[in-house]
């Protein structure tokens, strides 16, 4: 009998499904919004219970365009961004209000606990590139203890959100490695649980209260079994397996994998490039560097390192340039690809320097890597009084190479700690474009890849059940050569690299009269 599998990927603002056969090829995909409250104070949050709602819809919706019989399904897998799940002893939701009980990934609330853990100077910072990340799951707990006791009196479970989905799938309260080495002081070299740090930092209860598991499950395993009451709201039968959990850029490197022609032996090079990007670098050896989150081991791949460069702004930067721009001449707001075609159009008559005068430091919502500042912000330089479609054509345009730019000084540091790679695989939103993946290609000077896939973080996370399903594919590494496949190698362009190498230039003197500039402000 065929064999398929349902890959489940919620993401910032929806949730994903897709149905795919043994081979990697998608049969169905289905998307269903999430209800996310962004409030002040850079404050976003959820509830998990209409995740939860939508991911069973998502599944029904897949499985049933596919027209596969739920019976011949093999295995289920789930990723999530990094969002934190709290509910109470009872496991109700513990409510911050309106019913939510999620923190957003990209909730910066704790950005003063942040610090305290970065004054540590604890091993554990040495693995985040020198800074603790309010995105992290440590500061967030820290804030809720400090400022929301009433709610951390009552707190009995707090998890990544991907955890979370495999805990209502299987009713087994693991946490995955992906998410503790990546997102907790959770370190598989040196112990496990760093809990001298968890004490440094006031949290010396953390474990008990929180229902954390002692030791991490492995990405290469099972984690359970799909429950009854699972399995009749996500329309699958019961007893399915299911895979450990991942975060999402984590699935779509592995996603990813297999492209690359030392894939699974040599490093392999990743951008995940939607809301935010994320530049994951899959190595044999731990890279040390500033600004990057990792090294952290068994996160993709058993044995392997993981280190994750990130710009917390990028489709959503380019979103916002679009909501901003007050261009005449267009009956209603532009979307991205109107714009993108206006851009090629300039680009063959301007060449590269379409746009020039126009600079951008894209950290609106701060620069995650390699700055490490959650709180820069961005910075627009050249603007005019100019309303025009050719105005706000290149303004995205600039804000894109910005965006890329910003890709390449990632991509030094790695170099810089001893990465190898010399080529970038390439996935998400913000990568389907054509002009966008050249852009990146001739930014960094790397061969990008690109995959097949339609949703490479959704083949990952199918390449997770796969072999979590019994008789499919023996191990992570046989099935992610088996189920990704290359589509197209865009060769950079040595003859636009003049421009921008004068471009990360002025890019990087940008950031330096931002600090400035912050400096003489205090």
């Amino acid at each position: 009998m065929p064999a398929y599998l349902v890959a489940v990927d919620v993401g910032t603002r929806s949730a994903r499904a897709g149905v795919f056969d043994a081979s990697g090829a998608m049969l169905a995909r289905a998307v269903v919004p999430l209800a996310l409250a962004d409030g002040p104070g850079t404050r976003a949050e959820y509830a998990s219970d209409q995740i939860w709602a939508a991911v069973c819809s998502a599944v029904q919706a897949a499985v049933a365009g596919s027209g596969v019989a739920p019976a011949e399904i093999a295995g289920l897998g789930f990723d999530a961004t990094c969002s934190l799940v709290l509910r109470d002893r009872t496991g109700a939701p513990l409510d911050l209000g309106g019913g939510r009980d999620t923190i957003a990934w990209y909730d910066h609330r704790a950005e003063a606990e942040a610090k305290t853990c970065t004054e540590t100077r604890h091993r554990l910072i040495d693995h985040l590139g020198g800074t603790m990340s309010p995105e992290m799951q440590t500061p967030k707990l820290m804030w809720l203890k400090a400022q929301r006791p009433d709610l951390w009196s009552r707190l009995g479970h707090a998890r990544d959100l991907a955890d979370d989905l495999t805990a209502r799938a299987t009713g087994a309260a693991a946490a995955s490695a992906c998410a503790l080495a990546a997102k907790w002081p959770y370190l598989p070299d040196h112990g496990g649980w760093q809990r001298d740090f968890l004490a440094a930092v006031g949290l010396e209860d953390l474990l008990d209260r929180a229902g954390l598991p002692d030791s991490a499950a492995a990405v290469d395993r099972p984690i359970g079994t799909l429950t009854p009451r699972a399995a009749t709201e996500l329309g699958l039968p019961p007893g399915l397996p299911v895979a450990a959990g991942l975060i999402d850029a984590y699935a779509g490197a592995l996603g990813t994998v297999g492209l690359h022609p030392a894939a699974t032996t040599g490093e392999c090079l990743t951008l995940i490039a939607g809301t935010s990007n994320c530049i994951m670098a899959i190595t044999p050896r731990p890279l040390f560097a500033r600004g990057l989150w990792g090294p952290s081991r068994d996160t993709v791949l058993p044995g392997f390192w993981t280190s994750e460069g990130g710009q917390s702004a990028a489709g959503a930067a380019l979103e916002y340039v679009l909501d901003l721009w007050p261009a005449t001449g267009l009956a209603a707001r532009p979307d991205h690809a109107t714009v993108l075609a206006l851009i090629a159009e300039a680009l063959t008559t301007q060449g590269p320097g379409f746009g020039a005068g126009l600079d951008v430091l894209p950290d609106f919502n701060g620069n995650r890597s390699p700055l490490s500042d959650a709180a820069a912000r961005g910075v627009v330089s050249g603007l005019s009084l100019d309303r025009s479609t050719e105005g706000l054509a290149a303004l995205y345009w600039r804000t894109a190479v910005a965006l890329a730019l910003g890709v390449r000084q990632i991509v030094e540091h790695l170099q810089a700690a001893g990465s190898r790679a010399d080529s970038l695989a390439i996935a998400g939103g913000l990568a389907r474009p054509p002009l966008l993946q050249q852009l990146f290609a001739d930014v960094t000077g790397l061969r990008v890849l690109r995959s097949e896939a339609e949703d490479v973080v959704l083949l990952g996370t199918a390449i997770a059940a796969a072999t979590a399903a019994a008789g499919l594919h023996n191990d992570l590494p046989g099935a992610a050569r088996a189920m990704a496949r290359l589509a197209k190698v865009i060769e950079p362009d040595p003859a636009r690299r003049a421009t921008y190498d004068r471009d990360y230039r002025v890019m990087l003197r940008m950031q330096e009269h931002r600090a400035e500039l912050a400096a003489l402000r205090g």
